[in-house]
């Protein structure tokens, strides 16, 4: 075949491969079988490994993808991705409509409602119908640039479909798994020995970040669109209508929509869309209402973070009833006993629940919850199963109470009690459920972040004897871990090498995986800043642990308490020995921030609270967990709280993460 022809041939199997993908991926109505697929593709690949000039933008081939990256670079989004304001009520959802009505002095408009899918919101662009650009939400301002991660995705068009598509189109969605694939990925890594992901949009969100598309290409990521930003389409004057431009020029948008003449109307829809709720395949946490005449967008504005014209509606958590099967106890790293109900499996907000935390036994004598019990139980936050209450009408007396233990279940030594708390612990430091939870924590990734080191290989461990605590870990072999269930020689390999890197984390790390009794991340990084050396912190005594800012009388008595018990002395020094801490740094006087206190509430989407934290050290302010009259600023991001509440009766400076952003980058 001559160049001329390949051309030709490849051009027309680009054409057959992405109709074909459209109709599998986005209409789920697939014409030819995937061995029919198999062989077009195969065909392509052949005629680009001969000819690589005919490999273009838009060639299915591009969805394997492409070599891992060093880092995302940022991008400025050309019009903003504005989050929108969230409501709880239906007398919210009315008070929104009153607005628009004042707004727009009562001239005649209507709305749209569609799911609020719980994903990872995406802006796509497209050039002459070929993608250009995929980038994250970030601040709204600026994301980072996942073009080639977006590729993979199948149901996004790397060509638009259609004749004549728009000069540029700005495409918005959401990125997302299905909580079917989602279900067969956990299994598949649960088979191969890797921990399963926590949930769909964490497991979403973490995967668009990974710098190899080569590893995204193989999780089940989707995308439906609902919005635009800057773009050139024509003859379009409704929200409605842009949906219909956007499925013809190929992308998946939902298939429940609703168009209403007036609030009335949304409410109903989202009554009905509250019924669909888990028929759903994936996740939504409540409905968007939007304005539905797009010419009225620019007219009723944006404030500094969302748009006037559109309103999220967050249902309340599904609750359901079920059984009581029995109650168990659980051993926590520093102890603490827990009880756990274990419940006839039923489906909550997407996912089988089968267990629900009681949290403490005052807590399973308060609501008083009985083995053979009828409960309803919800997902706190969406996430946490926990029992709202018990059906006491269902009893019918052959329910048994559950009697509080007085050994702990893994090791029968005393469960004890101390004066003060309301939790029961166990004492014994050797107790291999409590050893268990201490290696999984100081190995996590907010500690001392050792790759490799999951739950499953942390209980080999631990039944094995190869690891009593977290200096054991510094002597581990790759044969040894080689020989352990589901750790091939490279995986083992790995492991070993993620311990030794461990070895120069920071000081702050080290305190915070200790897991030392009521010392969190924040406390160890004052400990840390304020005495600088472990050997500082060992010797320090509880007065003088007190005088550490923002270290109260509890933390002081616990860091000295823990480093004074003869059962620690050889595990902290045998990790003085091999671990090659790093310094902290500490601001110098004249740093540009010092003097400054800061607070943080609500979620930041540019960074994490703790990366917003440590750049708030670095320049010399203060971190502080509530607000007071010493507060400079509070930073407030979504969703914030009653800090913000508290900051703007207080008078003290509320800054936006954009706000916050342009003072970081005024110290430059």
């Amino acid at each position: 075949m001559n160049p001329q022809q390949a051309s030709k041939r490849a051009r027309a199997l680009r054409g057959k491969l992405n109709n074909h993908n459209h109709l599998y991926y986005v209409l789920a109505k697939p014409e030819i079988t995937d061995r029919e697929y198999d062989t077009l593709y195969r065909e392509l690949v052949d005629l680009e490994d001969q000819f690589p000039d005919l490999k273009t933008p838009d060639s299915p081939t591009e969805r394997v993808g492409g070599a891992p990256l060093s880092e995302f670079r940022s991008v400025s989004h050309s019009v903003p991705m504005l989050s929108l304001s969230n409501t709880y009520s239906k007398d919210e959802i009315r008070e929104f409509d009153a607005r628009c009505r004042k707004l727009l002095e009562n001239r005649a408009f209507s709305y749209m409602m569609e799911p609020k899918i719980d994903g990872v919101a995406v802006s796509i662009r497209y050039v002459n119908g070929l993608l250009e650009l995929g980038v994250t939400r970030g601040d709204g301002r600026k994301g980072d640039d996942i073009s080639q991660n977006i590729k993979t995705i199948r149901s996004i068009p790397l060509q638009l479909l259609g004749k004549t598509p728009p000069d540029l189109l700005e495409v918005r969605g959401e990125v997302y798994m299905t909580r079917e694939d989602f279900a067969e990925m956990n299994a598949r890594r649960v088979k191969a020995g890797d921990e399963p992901f926590a949930n769909p949009r964490n497991s979403t969100a973490g995967t668009l970040k990974l710098l190899d598309s080569s590893i995204v290409a193989e999780r089940p990521l989707d995308a439906i669109f609902y919005a635009v930003g800057a773009h050139t389409v024509t003859n379009v004057q409704t929200h409605a209508e842009m949906l219909e431009a956007l499925a013809a020029m190929g992308f998946r948008t939902s298939s429940h929509v609703w168009k209403c003449k007036d609030i009335d109307s949304v409410i109903g829809a989202l009554d009905k869309l509250a019924a669909l709720r888990t028929s759903l395949p994936y996740d939504i946490d409540g409905g968007v209402i939007k304005i539905n005449e797009l010419a009225l967008y620019s007219e009723m504005g944006a404030t500094s973070k969302s748009p006037r014209w559109a309103v999220a509606y967050k249902y309340e958590p599904e609750q359901v009833e079920t059984r009581v099967n029995a109650i168990t106890v659980q051993v926590g790293r520093t102890g603490a006993l827990t009880p756990v109900a274990e419940l006839e499996p039923v489906p909550v907000s997407g996912t089988v629940v089968s267990r629900a935390t009681l949290h403490n036994f005052e807590e399973l004598e308060r609501k008083d919850v009985r083995v053979g019990d009828r409960v309803i139980i919800e997902k706190a936050g969406e996430i946490i199963p926990a029992i709202v209450r018990v059906v006491e009408a269902a009893r019918t007396g052959k329910e048994k109470k559950f009697r509080t233990p007085k050994h702990c279940p893994v090791c029968k030594q005393p469960a004890v009690k101390t004066d003060g708390e309301a939790a029961l612990r166990c004492e014994n430091f050797q107790c291999a459920a409590q050893l268990k939870r201490w290696i999984q924590h100081y190995a996590s990734r907010g500690a001392m972040d050792i790759d490799g080191l999951g739950e499953s290989l942390v209980e080999q461990l631990i039944d094995k004897k190869l690891v009593r605590n977290p200096a054991d870990l510094y002597a581990l072999t790759a044969d040894q871990v080689a020989g352990l269930e589901r750790m091939a020689e490279k995986s083992a390999e790995n492991l070993v090498r993620g311990v030794a890197t461990s070895r120069a984390r920071d000081l702050w790390r080290l305190l915070f995986g200790l897991g030392i009794r009521h010392v969190g991340a924040r406390s160890a990084q004052v400990l840390a800043e304020h005495l600088g050396s472990l050997d500082a912190v060992r010797a320090a005594g509880s007065e003088n642990l007190e005088q550490v800012p923002d270290i109260g009388p509890i933390v002081a008595a616990s860091v000295h308490d823990f480093f004074a018990d003869s059962r620690n002395k050889d595990l902290v020094d045998r990790l003085a020995d091999t671990l090659e801490l790093a310094a902290p740094e500490v601001p110098a006087e004249d740093a540009p921030w010092s003097g400054l206190t800061f607070v943080l509430t609500g979620t930041l989407s540019r960074f994490t609270r703790d990366e917003a934290g440590e750049a708030i050290r670095r320049l010399g302010g203060k971190l502080s967990s509530s607000v007071s009259k010493k507060t400079t600023y509070l930073v407030a991001g979504d969703d914030a709280g009653s800090k913000l509440q508290k900051a703007e009766k207080a008078g003290v400076e509320v800054l936006t993460e954009d706000a916050f952003l342009k003072l970081l980058k005024s110290t430059d």
